[in-house]
């Protein structure tokens, strides 16, 4: 089993690479039809959520930079 990273792009997407399921509310697995890449919709534009369409060019913008979070209270 690959380790499975999720990169949070600039102005974009998550893109989730290796071996994972992506499940709705009722935990119904979505048909990813073998892949084992897809980007996640995060600006809420897409007309094809969860993934990514690319409709957040030119219409979102976030500077991904890696930090800590504060410890668990």
């Amino acid at each position: 089993m690959s380790k499975t990273t999720i990169k949070v792009n600039n102005n974009g997407s998550l893109l989730i690479d290796g071996d994972f399921e992506i499940v709705d509310k009722n935990g119904n697995a979505y048909d990813l039809g073998g892949r084992d890449r897809v980007s996640l919709c995060r600006c809420g534009l897409s007309k094809n959520k969860p993934f990514c369409d690319g409709a957040h060019r030119n219409h979102f913008e976030h500077e991904a930079t890696a930090f800590a979070l504060p410890p668990k209270p």
